[in-house]
């Protein structure tokens, strides 16, 4: 497979040189404010199939899940710093975009990586923004070994919904990491990842660049199920189904020769202590206190899953619904104040999610 994608954009972004590029397809811009960009304006389906409703009542609830999203004030950080004799390359601060923007940030900073002439390289962190960048740093000939406290299927990527996207544009170097992402889950497609496309409906409104919406749609108030006043936005999206997805990234890593240590580093000093002279830490939340950053904060995210129902083969971005093989998940609330830390279930903010996704469901024709 191809993997190498227009580095020059990527690198530019984030503040790194490096010479050549091997081509990407033309952009094709939409709007960079909600509405319907002019490409889509006049495009509307002509017909609407059947959608089965989801079954969200309380009996159906097996599990609620909490995870704690890495959140940075000024968004993600992929930066190199010099220790002495180590190089760190810090890449983290996804927020709740730790998927979308997974491969793309990986290669930002595999690319500064590789400038330093090291072949032997550690990750901090086995989550998906530290599982990419050590399979990338694999396929550039490193010899990887991973370091993390939790692995699969305990890692806070394992919490996540993990719909790609879409982003917001808020800087060109954010839209060219995503596309990078983007282009390169497609590769990943089929059961092997967990990885695949999925009919999605949302709001009128769009966030992001022409790229990230594959056979957008408009669909009429009259032609939709949805008990809302205003038409729907149907396109085609990418879904990444967490436990299948990392468990495969991890076997891919170890068979290619990849060695994981658990180990939880209680301070800078033992990190820096690693034989590794080549660091990029992937740790997330854990960057505040090892190289503190105060810009780290917690943004807690809650999602209830459901017994599997498969026949709801749509998503629904406007709830925060993803049906996949591990359960009909929807989000459940549980953020809102980032200082919590905790981990435990906000349960009147589930019950609420529930009832809103209840009553919209059986509202649908």
């Amino acid at each position: 497979m191809n993997r190498e994608m227009d580095r020059r954009a990527l690198l530019k972004a984030a503040g790194f040189a490096a010479a050549g590029a091997l081509g990407l397809p033309r952009t094709v811009r939409g709007a960079q404010t909600f509405g319907l960009p002019p490409t889509v304006s006049g495009v509307r389906a002509q017909s609407q199939r059947r959608l089965t409703k989801p079954n969200v009542s309380p009996e159906r609830l097996i599990r609620t899940t909490v995870g704690l999203r890495p959140y940075r004030t000024g968004g993600f950080l992929v930066q190199g710093a010099k220790f002495d004799a180590t190089t760190v390359i810090h890449n983290y601060g996804h927020g709740s975009l730790g998927f979308t923007l997974s491969w793309g940030t990986a290669q930002l900073a595999v690319e500064a990586a590789m400038q330093t002439g090291a072949r032997r390289c550690a990750v901090l962190g086995c989550g998906a923004v530290g599982l990419a960048t050590a399979r990338l740093l694999q396929h550039r000939g490193c010899e990887v070994t991973i370091y993390a406290r939790e692995l699969p299927p305990d890692t806070t990527s394992n919490k996540a919904l993990a719909m790609w996207g879409p982003i917001f544009p808020v800087d060109q170097r954010l839209v060219d990491v995503a596309r990078f992402a983007h282009r390169y889950f497609q590769d990943l497609v089929g059961d092997y990842y967990g990885v695949r496309w999925v009919e999605r409906y949302s709001n009128p409104g769009l966030r992001g660049d022409r790229f990230q919406y594959i056979d957008l749609q408009e669909v009429d108030r009259d032609l939709h199920p949805f008990p809302i006043e205003t038409s729907v936005l149907r396109w085609m999206g990418l879904l990444i189904e967490p436990p299948i997805y990392l468990n495969a990234l991890t076997r891919d890593f170890q068979v290619a020769g990849g060695r994981i240590v658990v180990r939880d580093f209680p301070d800078l000093r033992s990190v820096l202590a690693l034989p590794e002279t080549v660091i990029v830490n992937c740790s997330c939340l854990g960057a505040r206190s090892l190289f503190s950053d105060e810009n780290m904060y917690p943004g807690k995210g809650q999602l209830l899953v459901f017994l599997p129902q498969p026949e709801v083969d749509y998503e629904l971005e406007f709830m925060d619904l993803a049906s996949r093989k591990d359960g009909l998940v929807l989000g459940g609330g549980g953020g809102g104040n980032r200082d919590d830390w905790t981990l435990e279930p906000d349960e009147e903010a589930g019950r609420q999610s529930m009832a809103r996704a209840i009553g919209l469901f059986s509202a649908m024709r």
